[in-house]
């Protein structure tokens, strides 16, 4: 009975062991302030970025529990956010300092977002990935007004299978497929956003007029439309996804090479995998396979380890790809890189 028992309590300490050995201590950023007054324009990664050489572990600095971070501290401008070092871990705190008479052009009792809106902003609320079967059913322009080849703001488009009951609506061309570069899986097709447009009137045929209202790129027959929602503002936590995720980063938006800091990237991962709004990913450069000859003239091949450059924030999550906003890049960046949990 004492090795069964003296085998069970081994075998506890080890895990109790390798769990903490597995998540390294807090490191707080060299310069860290002792106290930062939240002012309009702050975001909460930025905040954390005074604090922690991680910003991603915010959630830890604050001691949050999983609810908690789904639902974080609201923080606004005049609250002091103060960095606690008596105990035997870092936490921080909120207080409250009074702001001196100044002229704001927003709201001052708006909590700071997680990111930066203006990055993301167009992103939002446009359409950006739909499978095939959703594009085969999308309503489409039937003819543009005056039989146009093209149409801009103002004009009048006439449209097959809208609903009469949606009175905004989104114009969108189909792009590229999103194709896993592992799996070789489509994961997608890439929705290329053209303009919108608001429902006029309904024929008997079936047929709606509708109102170009904006316009981005050409709009002409064919093309497809979907109902406008209401953009998701990205105010979770910076946070770890609480799974191993593994993927790769499909294109840079807009068509480029390569990109950097504050650069959209899609990414081969989305809800079915794990990924929620405010997850937070590093990126990483594959390691290249370099041979050798040394003393003996045989040839000797290693395989050198990925290299972590950069971090990307989730902002926009679908079925099978997400969107992200590059957060830091010591390189630059480009399609093929691997993103995975740090």
């Amino acid at each position: 009975m004492k090795p069964i028992i003296f085998a069970l309590i081994l075998s506890l300490s080890t895990a109790s062991f390798a769990q903490h050995a597995a998540t390294p201590p807090l490191e707080i950023a060299a310069d860290a302030p002792e106290r930062h007054i939240v002012v309009p324009g702050d975001t909460l990664w930025g905040i954390a970025a005074k604090f922690l050489k991680d910003p991603f572990r915010w959630p830890e600095l604050w001691k949050m529990n999983a609810e908690q971070v789904k639902n974080p501290h609201r923080i606004y401008p005049g609250q002091v956010v103060i960095l606690d070092m008596s105990g035997d871990q870092p936490q921080l705190k909120l207080g409250i300092v009074k702001l001196g008479p100044q002229v704001h052009s927003q709201p001052i009792s708006k909590e700071i977002p997680a990111i930066s809106p203006q990055a993301i902003e167009p992103f939002l609320s446009q359409p950006l990935v739909i499978d095939a079967a959703g594009f085969d059913q999308a309503p489409r322009i039937v003819a543009p007004q005056e039989n146009r080849v093209y149409t801009g703001s103002g004009d009048q488009i006439y449209v097959s299978g809208a609903d009469p009951q949606v009175k905004s609506w989104q114009i969108f061309r189909p792009g590229k497929p999103f194709v896993d570069p592992d799996s070789k899986e489509v994961l997608g097709l890439e929705a290329i956003f053209l303009g919108n447009a608001r429902a006029l009137s309904e024929s008997a045929e079936g047929i709606t007029t509708m109102e170009i209202t904006s316009v981005k790129q050409e709009i002409g027959r064919g093309d497809r439309l979907v109902p406008a929602g209401r953009p998701e503002i990205a105010s979770y936590m910076p946070r770890l996804p609480t799974q191993d995720i593994q993927g790769r980063i499909l294109t840079l938006y807009g068509g480029v090479g390569e990109g950097g800091r504050h650069s959209i990237v899609s990414l081969s991962r989305g809800k079915l995998d794990g990924l929620e709004m405010g997850h937070v990913l590093a990126i990483y450069r594959a390691g290249a396979a370099v041979t050798n000859r040394f003393e003996d003239g045989k040839p000797q091949t290693h395989q050198l380890p990925d290299e972590r450059y950069g971090l990307v924030f989730i902002f926009r999550v679908f079925d099978r790809v997400s969107y992200a906003l590059v957060m830091d890049a010591a390189r630059s960046v480009v399609p093929g890189d691997k993103v995975r949990k740090p």
